[in-house]
């Protein structure tokens, strides 16, 4: 299956065929005075005249032709390398059969630097081959010289294929970075300018909920947490805009920050004995992952239907389940929601556990519903 060259590919191929053409003038002009040179050599004077006027020809259609990249197909590059090697094959009976130098001479390598650069190794390579094969396939001795050109046609052709491969993978690579930054530092401002504006509201209800005590009370310490918890997300965020992500993050204790789901009515946490550390960003985004199954148990339960958080803990990885006993989601109740676009499992849920390098299941049924994460834990020294 053929893959389509990225735009940064296309662009560097460009690059390499306008230096090309640079070098087919160049190389046109030494064949040219060498059979000028040479003139008296040809056993078929107007014979070699009509050669060398194809090759001054044909290399002006080439530059013409390769300058876009619309115009580089395989046709032209099949004819590219056939004319050379005509010009090749009819030395011998244009200047004789005991010929030294054949008419083209170093004016072969733009039909092979071409199948380099747009074939690359494997164009190089095939097209070395069939230059080489060409050129000794007509003499009728073959002195060490002959087989030393030979051998640097293939070798020049397949390395400079290499290298104009690896050039052309380095400028896309280099291309999805930018593009993956940009996208980034954009998905930084957006959320910014959402949260900020939630962060208003959330410090409102707060605020009010205070001054009204009793249920309300209990409202806005919920939205408290909520505004903190946005509030490390853009702080996180910042981070990743500046890259200060690596090694040195900061860990937090995943069984204390697990407890505080048991403010919410109705909810049992159950966890071991001893801190599980982890990363701060896979512990908060693990919390948020089981707080929206506890909210949807609230939303699709009922405000005072039980739930269950277990979390158990491993050397290589952790396992957190949420678990109710409600009527079940109905079947295809998942994917209707996310082809409507209402993205609170496919997100919230099964999302983060999938940026984390996690599994989400789900288990359910008549007897209530089942969420199972587990996520590896990376190695932190001292953690049990």
């Amino acid at each position: 299956m053929t893959t389509t060259p990225s735009p940064a590919a296309i662009a560097v191929e460009s690059r390499l065929f306008a230096a090309l053409a640079v070098l087919r003038v160049v190389v046109l002009v030494n064949a040219v005075g060498l059979n000028i040179y040479h003139r008296n050599s040809f056993d078929h004077p107007t014979a070699a005249a009509v050669c060398v006027a194809a090759m001054i020809a044909w290399t002006g259609v080439a530059i013409w032709a390769y300058r876009t990249p619309q115009r580089r197909t395989k046709v032209l590059l099949v004819v590219d390398l056939l004319v050379a090697v005509a010009l090749l094959l009819l030395t011998a009976d244009v200047k004789g059969a005991d010929f030294r130098a054949t008419i083209p001479s170093s004016w072969i390598i733009g039909a092979l630097l071409a199948w380099s650069a747009h074939f690359r190794a494997r164009g190089g390579f095939t097209a070395g081959v069939v230059l080489a094969a060409a050129d000794l396939s007509r003499r009728q001795e073959l002195h060490q010289s002959d087989y030393g050109n030979a051998f640097l046609l293939v070798l020049a052709g397949t390395i400079v294929g290499y290298l104009c491969a690896s050039l052309q993978e380095m400028a896309t690579e280099r291309e999805q970075a930018e593009r993956a930054a940009a996208m980034a530092a954009e998905r930084v401002r957006l959320g910014r300018a959402v949260h900020d504006g939630v962060l208003q509201v959330l410090a409102l209800v707060q605020r009010r909920g205070r001054e009204l005590g009793g249920e309300a009370a209990t409202l806005g310490e919920l939205a408290g947490e909520q505004e903190r918890e946005l509030r490390r997300l853009i702080n996180a965020q910042d981070s990743v805009a500046l890259g200060s992500s690596g090694p040195g993050e900061d860990t937090v204790n995943l069984t204390a920050e697990l407890a505080r789901l048991e403010r919410v009515p109705g909810v049992t946490v159950s966890t071991p004995g001893y801190a599980v550390e982890l990363p701060a960003a896979t512990a908060h985004e693990l919390v948020a992952a089981a707080r929206a199954c506890v909210d949807n148990v609230k939303l699709h339960v009922g405000a005072d239907a039980p739930a269950w958080v277990l979390l158990q803990a491993h050397p290589d990885r952790v396992e957190l389940s949420v678990r109710d006993e409600g009527p079940g989601i109905p079947p295809g109740r998942l994917e209707a929601a996310a082809s409507a676009g209402r993205l609170g499992v496919s997100g919230s849920i099964r999302g983060r556990i999938a940026d984390l390098g996690g599994t989400a299941t789900v288990t359910t049924g008549t007897f209530g519903t089942e969420w199972e994460f587990v996520v590896p834990r990376p190695d932190l020294g001292s953690t049990p």
